[in-house]
């Protein structure tokens, strides 16, 4: 290790006794899908449990209300778990934001339930074990650390932790924007964007949108002109949506639910679609040239279109802010002796939506690990500590004062 104080190498060694891989071990015994309601109701009560010996507020709080386009283009509400919110020393003088999800991608019925080990006690694979209950082990010790310091009593901080973020964050949204309000800085605890620890920094936004199509049926043999064909307009959007790609703007029509038996012209349909632009310019001219594709199609067809959704996570460029807190991490990182890089990437998180609250956030503090959203997906279990540790350490020199 490098030169660290006393607090800091007290923090440090109080990190390497937390019981982080029990915690894990647990956990990801639950089942959290973002839809498992149940699962996701354990998960808080476990959260909000060991979370209260915190010197805060604890509280859990229901999501925003929210609702999806089915298949037939009726909208229904979804119904999602409460969020942890914990407050900590709100009049001290720094204020930093922590983050993490307990939901995961894998439902009650998928086949990826157990935890187990792949090596023993080096590499433990299961659900959730690195996106992100490993994440959430590792907020928790650092900040246990932190709180055995008299540094703590110049910190305050709020923490988040939602049930929706692997479906967009929609009903916490709001929660964390309000979190975010008048912060220094945020941590969020996605695992590493690369199993050697290699952080995230910028990332493009993404939209995510139903378009219901409406047509009018006919008989497909005795007066097919008569009709409207919903399915052929959603194939010419997706197709004019998809010439839209480029290098600031990826697009992919995902899905086209609808139809009809094959004696019937289909008057009605839903195309799904996902677009990620690089910058905020990117998105502004995304939304124009969405609108014109939708416009033209509706004319080209005579059909009326009706949207719903929307770009859910802003773009996420590396400001100077940002630039900073990535250098103030490969600092800390340095002095527990590790190399700390970063990366752009493609994929999102609610790093985009603190970022666009003109917070700097690193959002992949979590554990080193890989294979996230599959059932390969695994932890590297020295990373518990050492990414404790740099947590740890990097509070405390906010704290401190470190500028952004």
């Amino acid at each position: 290790m490098g030169a660290l104080s006393a607090i800091e190498a007290a923090a440090a060694e109080r990190c390497a006794g937390e019981p982080m891989l029990d915690q894990v071990l647990a956990w990801a015994s639950i089942n959290s899908g973002s839809r498992n309601l149940h699962g996701l109701k354990e998960m808080a009560a476990a959260y909000a449990d060991i979370f209260a010996g915190l010197p805060g507020e604890v509280r859990l709080v229901d999501q925003a209300a929210v609702d999806a386009m089915e298949p037939d283009g009726a909208l229904k509400p979804l119904a999602h778990g409460q969020n942890l919110h914990v407050k900590v020393r709100p009049e001290a003088p720094v204020q930093l934001l922590f983050t993490g999800h307990m939901d995961t991608v894998f439902g009650s019925d998928h086949p990826f339930q157990a935890v187990g080990w792949r090596e023993e006690h080096r590499v433990l694979g299961g659900p959730g074990v690195a996106d992100m209950k490993g994440g959430i082990a590792v907020m928790l010790a650092a900040l246990k650390a932190v709180e055995a310091s008299r540094a703590a009593l110049e910190l305050g901080y709020e923490i988040v932790i939602n049930s929706d973020e692997e479906v967009g964050s929609a009903g916490s949204a709001a929660l964390i924007a309000q979190a975010a309000r008048g912060k220094t800085a945020a941590l969020t605890y996605e695992p590493s964007a690369l199993p050697d620890g290699t952080l995230a920094g910028a990332r493009p936004g993404s939209g995510n949108f139903s378009i219901l199509i409406e047509g009018r049926s006919a008989h497909a043999g005795r007066n097919p002109e008569d009709g409207r064909n919903a399915i052929v307009a959603a194939a010419d959007l997706a197709l004019r949506l998809s010439s839209l790609r480029r290098p600031g703007l990826s697009v992919n029509p995902a899905r086209i639910d609808g139809g009809s038996p094959n004696n019937v012209v289909p008057d009605r349909t839903v195309l799904r679609v996902n677009l990620r632009p690089v910058t905020l310019a990117d998105q502004r001219q995304a939304e124009a040239e969405l609108d014109r594709a939708i416009t033209e199609t509706a004319a080209a067809h005579d059909v009326r279109v009706h949207v719903h959704g929307g770009f859910g996570r802003p773009p996420k460029p590396i400001d100077a802010r940002a630039e900073k807190l990535f250098q103030l991490v490969r600092s800390c990182g340095a002095d527990l002796g590790q190399e700390i890089g970063w990366r752009a990437t493609g994929g999102v998180c609610d790093g985009n939506n603190i970022a666009a609250c003109g917070v700097p956030v690193v959002d992949t503090m979590g554990v080193r690990g890989g294979a996230i959203h599959s059932s390969d997906e695994y932890l590297l279990v020295e990373s518990l500590v050492e990414r404790a540790q740099l947590s740890a350490l990097t509070i405390l020199r906010l704290a401190s004062g470190a500028a952004l």
